[in-house]
């Protein structure tokens, strides 16, 4: 079976790809590589830029890339809410011809209604995940809460388990994909060491066998997005 790799831009750092002119400027280089798929993160995308995302679907199009969507903001907003730019983020996403569309899960409040919310994204073009963060709200528990209402309400596989960011929040990588696997549908391969008082992301060939040892935990099938320098 083949898994899809997708290379996130954000692994190029916010300079270089300001600096070659935006995140357009990396699609030659991601499918010359070899690579699946593109991961293309809001963040990174200018105010004028924001305007063109028909034309840079296009050209990820041209590059016979596929595209996710990857935008800096919570699922679930402070009082528990969900998200008000919800549908003007997928709208974005459409426009990239996104298949996949990625946020943080922020402050979800047990016993929300996953049933509508189910109904909700169902009646989207594309497939909306949560990530685990490096906050609070990205923690194990967190996750597993969300997740455990979603299984109730049936709802699809819908978790990006980003290897590196549970060391940031001080939960053990492989206990969480143990627990959480079976709602993982994008891994994010990681590897981070520690500096100073918190970590930064290295390259695998620099790293540990904790990635390997977690690709081996987690879906086979599930797309993997390259998140390293």
């Amino acid at each position: 079976m083949k898994r899809e790799v997708i290379v996130v831009t954000a692994a190029y750092g916010h300079q270089q790809v300001e600096a070659l002119g935006g995140q357009r400027a990396l699609l030659p280089i991601i499918a010359e590589a070899g690579a699946d798929g593109v991961e293309i993160r809001r963040e990174l995308l200018s105010d004028t830029e924001l305007q063109q995302l028909t034309e840079l679907g296009s050209a990820i199009a041209q590059h016979q890339l596929i595209a996710f969507y990857s935008v800096p903001e919570a699922l679930f907003m402070a009082d528990g809410t969900l998200n008000p730019a919800l549908d003007q983020r997928v709208a974005e996403a459409r426009q990239l011809n996104a298949q996949l569309l990625k946020f943080s899960l922020g402050h979800y409040p047990r016993g929300f209604d996953c049933h509508a919310l189910h109904q909700q994204l169902a009646a989207y073009p594309l497939h909306v995940v949560v990530e685990n963060d490096q906050t609070d709200c990205g923690k194990q528990q967190a996750l597993e809460d969300f997740f455990q209402d979603c299984a109730d309400a049936r709802m699809p596989n819908s978790m990006t388990f980003d290897m590196g960011n549970w060391l940031w929040v001080g939960d053990d990588p492989r206990v969480a994909a143990n627990s959480l696997g079976r709602f993982v549908s994008y891994i994010h391969v990681k590897a981070a060491t520690p500096h100073h008082d918190t970590f930064r992301a290295i390259a695998l060939d620099d790293a540990d066998n904790l990635w390997r040892e977690l690709l081996k935990l987690l879906p086979a099938a599930a797309p993997r997005g390259i998140e390293f320098p």
